[in-house]
This record gives structure tokens, sequence and C-alpha cells, in this order.
């Protein structure tokens, strides 16, 4: 179900993009997150909400909306839990992006690479520094994140500051 709506948004994004007034579109584009959002896709299995816990605190301190703070974060997470995620991540790859040539790293690489790409074809910049968020915007995002009780995210409580910061640094 998750990657069918994954695979729909991939669909919807670029016509709304193009199409902002395409009310049909539009109204397919906001049933899908409501579907991703109703908590439909997450009963019953584990969630990792370290990306969204994150952006949460790109949002507070610089006002940059949480849309755009996935896309920063996102592809960082993706390459630097690459090694903890990566069953899931060749899954994403070969049923979310139809990816099947390459080595097993290959298939993730360009995974992510699509990821960022499509991100980025929306207009949704995936780096730091299209927002000037450099190290003590890092810094600081960690400070946030540890005074907010969030130093163990994920959903096997893995993604520690330290983790948090390789996330970061990978999205400068």
């Amino acid at each position: 179900f998750a990657e069918s709506l994954l695979q729909i948004l991939i669909e919807l994004g670029p016509k709304v993009v193009t199409h902002p007034e395409d009310y049909e579109t539009r109204g397919n584009l906001m049933w899908v997150a409501t579907m991703a959002l109703n908590g439909l896709i997450g009963a019953g299995v584990p969630q990792d909400w370290a990306t969204h816990q994150i952006g949460h605190e790109l949002t507070t301190l610089y006002n940059i909306d949480h849309a755009r703070t996935l896309a920063i974060v996102l592809p960082g997470m993706l390459t630097v839990r690459k090694d903890a995620k990566r069953q899931k991540l060749l899954q994403y790859a070969k049923r979310v992006w139809d990816i099947t040539e390459g080595s097993d790293d290959e298939i993730i690489d360009a995974a992510i690479a699509k990821t960022r790409a499509f991100f980025e074809s929306l207009g949704l910049p995936t780096r730091l520094s299209a927002y000037d968020i450099g190290e003590d915007g890092i810094t600081a995002i960690l400070k946030q994140l540890e005074e907010h009780g969030m130093v163990a995210l994920g959903e096997r409580h893995e993604v520690t500051l330290a983790e948090s910061r390789k996330v970061l640094e990978a999205a400068r």
C-alpha cells in the first residue's frame, strides 16, 4: 500500500507543479497524502519517523515548511542508514523506482539519487546550503533535538545525535 502511494505521488507530483489549476489532479494528490498520513499504512508495522523529527527542528529553527524539510533530510537519512535499512531500500528501489540492474549497493545508490532528483524536479531543494544553513545550523538543530529528548530516533532507536549529525552533514 505504501509503495503504491509513493508511485502515485511520483506520477502526480510533476503534474501538480506543471498544472496547479488542475483541480482533479490536486484532489487526487490530497487523497494520496491523506492515505499516507491517516495511520493506515503504519498499522501493525514498525515505524521510523526520524526524518520527520529532524525535519520538525528545521521548521522550528528556520521556518522551512515540512515538505521541504523532508526533501532535505530524507536523501541524507537514506544514505547514512543504508546499511541498517539495506533490505527495505532494495525493496524501495525495485518496487517504487523499478531499479533492478547493478549490484545491491548500486541499486540502493540509484534509488537515493532518484529520490533526490525527484524532489529537485519539483523545485524542492535537497541541500541545507540552499537555505544558507551551514555547520552552525547543524549544531543548532542537534541542540534542539537534544533539548526535545530526540536522542534515539527511528523504530530501533538507533538514530543517535551522532547519526543525526551524519544525516545533516550528508544534506549540506
